[in-house]
C-alpha cells in the first residue's frame, strides 16, 4: 500500500452520512469514492445510521439515521412551521451532542485523518448530524471534503422551516478548514451566490474504463419472471417513485407507442411517502399501461432467494434486458440513472431537466429528449429505435465513449488527488 503521510501508516478517511447502504445515489457515489481513494493508497472507515460495508471498517450510530425516531419527530416539528417550541430546541441540542461524542469516538477508533461528509451538511433531514460535524470540524480544524449532492434550497419542502439560524450555520458550514465539493454548476454557482463558498465541481462517474460484465445464468430469465412475453417490450424506468421523476411521462410515451410493452419500475417510494405511488398506479390503469412496480418482489441490494423459491435480482442484473430506459425526470441533482444507461449500453428517453441541459447535453450525448412532455417527435424517435437495433447500438457506442470521456473513473481520480494535494501536500501524491 501506498504512504502518504511520511509516517508508519497511510492516511484514514471518514466518511460520515445518514445511510450508506442500498443503491441510493449518495451511498453509490461514495462507494466509487471510496474505490478510487483506496486504489491511490488510502483507508476509508464509515460512520451513518445505517451501513452494509465491512464491519471493521464501519461505525454503527443509529442516531445518524434520518428516520431515527427522535430525528424523524425533530425534523417533523421543524419543517412547514415557522416557529419552534423550546423542548424542540433542547431536544435537537441533545440530539446533537450525543451525536457529537460519537463522531469524535469514531475519529479516535479509526484515527481518521480527513473527514469526508456525504449530503450531511447539505440537506437537513438529521439537522443535530450536520451541526454535530460542523461543530467537530470546528473544534479539531481537522482537514473535510463536504461532498454536497443537493442542497435544501432546492427542495420545497425544507424551504419553510423554524431553523434558520441552523441551515445557515451547517446546511453547509463556511469553515476554513472545508473543501466544498459539488456535482453541477449550477450547485457551484448557487452556493456561491448564497454563502460565499467556493466549491469544485465533481459529477457523478461510472467505470467506463471497465464494462459491465455479460448477463450469466442467474439472471437469464429475469424477463420470464418479470412476466415478459417473446415479443414484449421491456422498458425500465430505473428510479424511485417521487413526484420530481414525472413517472407520468414514461406512462404516456409507452401508451402512445402503440407497441406490445411493460414498464418496470425498479425502485419504491422511499421516504418521501407513498400517496405519488398511488398516482402513478392509477395513471397507468387510466392509459392502460402494463406498470409493474418490482422493488419488493424482484429487485434488491443484492442477490438472494426469498423463502418461497424466488429470485431477488440486483438492478445490474436487469439493466442488460431492458429495450429502452425511461428517465423523465423533472428535478435531478446530477443524473445517475443516466450514466447507468449508457454504461449498459441503452438507449434512453430524457426529459430537458435543468443540469442535463447545462452540464450533460452540451457534451453531445444522443438521447430521445423531451421538453416537460410527451411531443409526437418523441414518440416517433422512440418507436424507431426500438425498431431499429442498428439505430440503437449506434446511439449506445457513441454515449458510452462521451461517457468514458466526461465521466470516468480517471475523471474522479484526477479531482480527488488535487484535493488531496490540499488538504496533505505534495506527499499525498
Amino acid at each position: 500500500m501506498k504512504k502518504h503521510s511520511g509516517g508508519d501508516r497511510s492516511r484514514n478517511i471518514g466518511f460520515i452520512s445518514t445511510r450508506l447502504a442500498g443503491t441510493d445515489g449518495v451511498s453509490l457515489e461514495t462507494a466509487k469514492w471510496a474505490e478510487v481513494l483506496e486504489e491511490e493508497g488510502f483507508s476509508c472507515f464509515y460512520l451513518a445510521g445505517e451501513l452494509d460495508l465491512p464491519p471493521e471498517r464501519s461505525f454503527l450510530v443509529e442516531e445518524a439515521h434520518f428516520s431515527h425516531p427522535e430525528i424523524r419527530e425533530i425534523y417533523e416539528k421543524c419543517f412547514q412551521v415557522q416557529v419552534r417550541d423550546l423542548a424542540v430546541t433542547r431536544k435537537l441540542q441533545q440530539m446533537k451532542d450525543k451525536l457529537k461524542e460519537q463522531i469524535y469516538k469514531f475519529i479516535s477508533k479509526f484515527e481518521i485523518d480527513l473527514l469526508i461528509p456525504e449530503n450531511a451538511l447539505a440537506i437537513p433531514l438529521n439537522i443535530p448530524l450536520g451541526l454535530a460535524i460542523t461543530e467537530v470540524i470546528s473544534e479539531t480544524g481537522i482537514p473535510t471534503i463536504a461532498h454536497h449532492h443537493d442542497f435544501f434550497w432546492e427542495r420545497k419542502r425544507f424551504l419553510v422551516n423554524a431553523v434558520w439560524e441552523y441551515l445557515n450555520m451547517a446546511f453547509p458550514p463556511h469553515l476554513p478548514s472545508i473543501q466544498h465539493v459539488v456535482i453541477n454548476s449550477s450547485a457551484d454557482n448557487q452556493l456561491s451566490l448564497r454563502t460565499g463558498i467556493s466549491s469544485t465541481i465533481i459529477p457523478n462517474v461510472m467505470d467506463f474504463d471497465n464494462p459491465p460484465p455479460s448477463p450469466d445464468d442467474y439472471s437469464s430469465d429475469i424477463r420470464k419472471a418479470f412476466g415478459l412475453a417473446e415479443d414484449e417490450l421491456f422498458i425500465l424506468q430505473p428510479t424511485r417513485v417521487v413526484k420530481r421523476k414525472g413517472i407520468e411521462q414514461a406512462i404516456e410515451l409507452v401508451s402512445r407507442l402503440k407497441m406490445k410493452a411493460k414498464l418496470i419500475i425498479s425502485h419504491a417510494s422511499g421516504d418521501e411517502g407513498k400517496d405519488y405511488e398511488q398516482r402513478v398506479r392509477q395513471y397507468s390503469a387510466l392509459m392502460k399501461v402494463d406498470t409493474l412496480f418490482v422493488s419488493e418482489c424482484s429487485i434488491g441490494e443484492h442477490r438472494r432467494m426469498t423463502e418461497d423459491g424466488r429470485k431477488i435480482y440486483t438492478l445490474w442484473d436487469v439493466y442488460p434486458h431492458a429495450d429502452l430506459v425511461t428517465y423523465p425526470s423533472t428535478v435531478e441533482g446530477f443524473g445517475n440513472a443516466f450514466l447507468e444507461a449508457i454504461y449498459f449500453r441503452k438507449p434512453i428517453v430524457v426529459n430537458d431537466y435543468s443540469i442535463f441541459a447545462t452540464d450533460i447535453k452540451p457534451k453531445g450525448f444522443k438521447v430521445i429528449e423531451l421538453e416537460d412532455y410527451v411531443s409526437d417527435e418523441a414518440v416517433n424517435s422512440t418507436r424507431e429505435v426500438l425498431k431499429n437495433p442498428g439505430l440503437a447500438r449506434e446511439m449506445a457506442d457513441h454515449n458510452y465513449e462521451l461517457g468514458r470521456r466526461y465521466y470516468s473513473y480517471s475523471t474522479l481520480r484526477q479531482k480527488l488527488m488535487t484535493l488531496m494535494l490540499h488538504c496533505f501536500g505534495a506527499p499525498c501524491l
